[in-house]
């Protein structure tokens, strides 16, 4: 009953301007070795109303963390023989793989495998082009398709982050974004910005500053973002519909099987979107989402694969999971900070 409601909404919600506009531009990527792919796919293209010609099947393993270059490279060029001209972004539908050597897969898709944006050891990497910027057509305009996973722990997990995404659209939620410095020195070198994006975006959103290793009880998370390994008692906050959350670690986009906390509990809590690294990154906050971008851009009314994609300027090691096309403040043109 819910999903024929929510289906109802996203139907609705396409006769807006922005909500046409957004899924004509977006490809959904199946893979046809992985039923559940398949499921997911024909699921995120009824709830989003994507054409039939932006669907493009390819064939990867579904056992597997990582593929190998020259195969990514096979099927890469596959698709993009396979897609219109006008596409500017592409969504994943499977959870394996999500590397590429020593690239996400989102930023592998997003840029085409480049050795560029990887590194051995701590050492920065290429800059994306898109970083901070005011294209609303990435392809067209900088070469560059944002990719972003449907992916999650379960098939239905997956469902439920398309419903929330789908939920979220116009919405102007009154959440809060908790931005949380922690006792891990090495993992919060984010909090330096906190109070910067305080000052300049505490009048559009309420923005809170806690100081704790894992928030409890919370009930209007927005946003959520922090540094740690691991972070204890998600499951006891309410996320909104179209909520963000992440955490600066090293290893947050292995999203299975790691000794740290992959980015899919998150999205098993109720977040609609999380990123992480799936190769040792450092402790570079370039490499991660910067608070001050995407909340700005989220708020200002852009999907959220823009503004997530947007905020973080070296994303060749980060992978990027949730729902493409969630945009609580469609709409909306705030001017910039």
């Amino acid at each position: 009953m819910l999903r024929s409601v929510l289906l109802l909404v996203a139907l609705l919600f396409q006769l807006s301007a922005n909500a046409a506009y957004t899924p004509q531009l977006m490809a959904i990527v199946v893979n046809e070795a992985d039923p559940e792919s398949r499921r997911i796919a024909d699921y995120y293209q009824l709830m989003r109303g994507v054409p039939d010609s932006n669907v493009i099947t390819v064939n990867l393993p579904v056992d597997k963390d990582t593929v190998g270059k020259e195969r990514f490279e096979q099927v890469y060029s596959q698709v993009q023989q396979k897609t219109p001209g006008y596409i500017q972004f592409y969504a994943l539908a499977w959870s394996k793989p999500y590397r590429v050597g020593c690239m996400s897969i989102t930023s592998a898709f997003a840029f085409g495998f480049d050795k560029a944006f990887c590194a051995k050891g701590c050492k920065p990497t290429k800059q994306s082009a898109y970083f901070n910027s005011s294209s609303r057509k990435p392809y067209t305009d900088l070469g560059i398709r944002p990719t972003m996973m449907l992916a999650g722990s379960t098939t239905e997990n997956v469902y439920d982050m398309i419903d929330r995404g789908v939920a979220s659209d116009a919405t102007y939620p009154k959440g809060t974004a908790y931005l949380v410095s922690t006792s891990n020195k090495a993992r919060n070198v984010r909090a330096n910005f906190f109070p910067s994006v305080k000052q300049h975006l505490g009048k559009r959103i309420n923005i809170e500053i806690e100081e704790t290793d894992a928030l409890k009880n919370k009930p209007d998370v927005l946003f959520y973002i922090t540094g740690k390994a691991k972070v204890a008692q998600i499951e006891s906050n309410q996320f909104i519909d179209g909520a963000i959350a992440d955490h600066l670690t090293s290893a947050g986009g292995r999203l299975f099987g790691g000794k740290q906390m992959s980015i899919l509990r998150w999205l098993d809590a109720g977040a609609t979107a999380s990123y992480g690294t799936v190769v040792e990154p450092c402790a570079f906050p370039q490499k991660f989402p910067h608070p001050a971008i995407v909340i700005d851009r989220y708020t200002r009314g852009e999907t959220l694969i823009e503004a997530y994609w947007k905020s973080v300027a070296w994303p060749g090691q980060g992978l990027f999971v949730g729902e493409p096309l969630a945009s609580p403040y469609a709409g909306l043109r705030i001017d910039k900070i």
